[in-house]
């Protein structure tokens, strides 16, 4: 049997882009580091070795300090260890995002709960740079008119790991959502899109709200 795991290794591995980009803007591929690889591989295998379908929460792109460093969504290196149980190599301290998602997976029941339910991705599943500093897809007309079809193209591959197709999530009230409806209208993904606050927003702006926050992703993950 093909699992999903397989699926998301083999996506990974063969990923690539064609399209060229902005002047100063670089391309952030964790996958092509072999520890990256490793581990990233290892947390797939862990948690998704098997043909459940799952509903897909969708971010914006991986930053340097999380998905970027480990390859993994959402997941920064000590979170891959103490919550994932996956020993690595990579350097590398907590992230605000990540801190604000294993709240709300430790809330949901555990790394195994959580992840036999949900799949973590993002609009465009590399990350960007420019002069150095983390930036968003939607940051760059020029980046997303360049990557608009191979932005399309990788999430319908993602979707036929076995996504739950009546409906994702999308984290990013604002431009990241504009994004994905308009991704969803022209590849015909999910027949609706369920929305929440950022982490990052809501760690930077809301902190003081953090457990209201962390319940009303409950709410949403188990649509009540």
């Amino acid at each position: 049997m093909v699992t999903f795991a397989d699926k998301v290794i083999q996506f990974y591995q063969t990923l690539i882009t064609t399209g060229n980009l902005p002047e100063g803007v670089k391309m952030m591929h964790p996958h092509l580091d072999l520890e990256v690889e490793r581990v990233s591989s290892e947390f797939y295998r862990k948690f998704y070795s098997d043909d459940n379908r799952r509903t897909f929460i969708i971010g914006i792109n991986p930053g340097r300090f999380g998905g970027g460093t480990t390859g993994v969504p959402f997941t920064d290196p000590v979170k891959l260890r103490t919550f994932c149980g996956i020993e690595h190599k990579l350097r590398g301290k907590t992230e605000l995002s990540a801190d604000f998602i294993y709240n709300v997976i430790e809330r949901y029941g555990g790394a195994q709960r959580f992840y036999n339910d949900f799949y973590f991705t993002s609009v465009a599943p590399l990350g960007f740079t420019k002069n150095g500093l983390n930036m968003n897809y939607y940051d760059d007309q020029k980046l997303i008119k360049g990557l608009w079809d191979q932005l399309g193209g990788w999430m319908k591959l993602q979707v036929d790991f076995g996504a739950n197709r009546e409906y994702c999530i999308c984290l990013g009230t604002g431009k990241n959502l504009k994004y994905l409806k308009a991704l969803n209208f022209d590849y015909k993904l999910f027949k609706r899109i369920e929305v929440l606050e950022h982490p990052r927003f809501i760690m930077q702006y809301r902190r003081k709200h953090l457990s209201e926050f962390v319940e009303k992703y409950i709410r949403v993950l188990r649509l009540e």
